[in-house]
């Protein structure tokens, strides 16, 4: 071993799982002694892969050790998790929504189409690599940690360093961005434009935003029948991805059991069958927990040194994009009334963090200012089902497109 070589421990799978179970355990402990975390909607996964990136990035720096990772198990999370969300695009829960969640899943792709815009041209001003502005994009906020943890191999695949650290990192200023601006932005709205809630009741029907129709117990045979389902989706979706290949069409591994998902889903609606959604969602929620675990401890944080200035410039843009656009965009399409004002509050929290970031931002600004009924179904509708489906195809085309 040569002087400036350092010695590298390999991680396989039950090291793996091992290690981000005791991270999902720290992250829960750190989260209840620090309640600012909890406020702001940062995950326990999130807390606890990032404290492991810290101390290996510490690590690395002094030449003590380093570590490599098997990614088998981190990538069978991924495409599971993916593959519960296909099963939540539901076109019939779209046409209930009525014209409202159409609408404002318009503004939602609009908005990934800036924001993918912008750190797009920012990148290339700087001198950096397009997809830098990819990852600072759409990828990181309008995604999130999971979507993040997801494409960020992808962009080091097409040539970004750090694609992953860089989305992370970008994702968790995210959930702190889209907090601090919803409530001011909807405040603003009301005075400006002199709106105000035509509700009686100040009540608020702030529901858990669990994309299911109705209330489900869960056994071992509503598990088996979800878990069943999902792996019949992954294996046909991973034969429909290998299909792709052969034709040199480059698509994400996990688009596929989406894809394959969302049809069973779609199918099963037209002809009254019944899918375990409570089971598909527990276990894709589950899978969500230990992939962030284990995508966010296999950061490499030095990577991000020399892109500081540029993903400052990026994200600061970005915050303007988001006032901007929800000021004068999403605000006028879902209608320029009282209800469009809390709509475009929430747009905040998950158009730059999470979708429960976007129902703390409406309820803490509906508790003050009245109710707002259509704008706590049309967030989450559009938040927990529809737009991470739409976001995946379109980042997709970005990364082609500037490949």
């Amino acid at each position: 071993m040569q002087e400036n070589e350092i010695f590298t421990y390999h991680l396989d799978m039950t090291a793996m799982l091992g290690i981000a179970t005791v991270l999902l355990l720290a992250g829960h402990g750190i989260k209840m002694l620090l309640p600012v975390l909890k406020r702001f909607y940062i995950p326990s996964p999130v807390i606890g892969g990032v404290v492991f990136a810290i101390v290996t990035l510490l690590l690395y720096e002094f030449r003590i050790c380093s570590f490599t990772y098997d990614g088998q198990l981190k990538d069978l999370f991924m495409m599971t998790f993916f593959t519960s969300i296909g099963f939540m695009a539901s076109a019939k829960m779209l046409v209930h929504g009525g014209i409202g969640v159409f609408l404002f899943l318009i503004c939602s792709t609009l908005l990934i189409l800036c924001q993918n815009a912008a750190g797009v041209s920012i990148a290339a001003l700087c001198g950096e690599n397009p997809l830098l502005g990819v990852a600072a994009g759409s990828i990181s906020l309008s995604g999130g940690h999971g979507t993040s943890a997801a494409f960020g191999p992808e962009l080091e695949k097409y040539g970004l360093s750090g694609g992953l650290s860089v989305s992370v990192a970008c994702a968790t200023f995210g959930l702190v961005a889209g907090s601090v601006i919803g409530g001011p932005i909807g405040k603003l709205l009301m005075a400006r434009h002199r709106v105000s809630c035509k509700e009686e009741s100040s009540d608020t029907p702030f529901k858990d935003n669990r994309p299911e129709e109705k209330p489900s117990l869960l056994t071992d045979q509503t598990l088996l029948r979800g878990a069943l389902v999902m792996t019949i989706s992954i294996a046909l979706g991973s034969l429909f991805i290998r299909s792709l290949n052969s034709m040199e069409i480059i698509i994400p591994a996990y688009l596929g059991p989406m894809v394959i998902a969302s049809v069973i889903r779609n199918i099963a609606d037209f002809t009254k069958r019944s899918i375990p959604v409570a089971s598909i969602y527990t276990i894709g929620a589950i899978s969500l927990e230990f992939f962030l675990a284990m995508a966010l401890m296999s950061m490499r944080l030095w990577e991000l040194k020399d892109l500081a200035l540029p993903l400052i410039s990026i994200l600061a843009v970005q915050c303007v994009i988001m006032a901007l656009f929800t000021y004068f965009i999403t605000f006028r399409i879902m209608g320029k009334d009282y209800d469009a004002a809390v709509i475009a509050c929430g747009q905040c929290g998950f158009g730059m963090g999470a979708t429960p970031n976007a129902m703390a931002n409406m309820r803490t600004f509906t508790l003050a200012n009245g109710a707002s009924p259509k704008a706590f179904f049309v967030v989450p509708m559009v938040g927990a089902l529809f737009i991470d489906f739409v976001n995946a195809f379109v980042v997709t085309g970005f990364i082609k497109a500037l490949s």
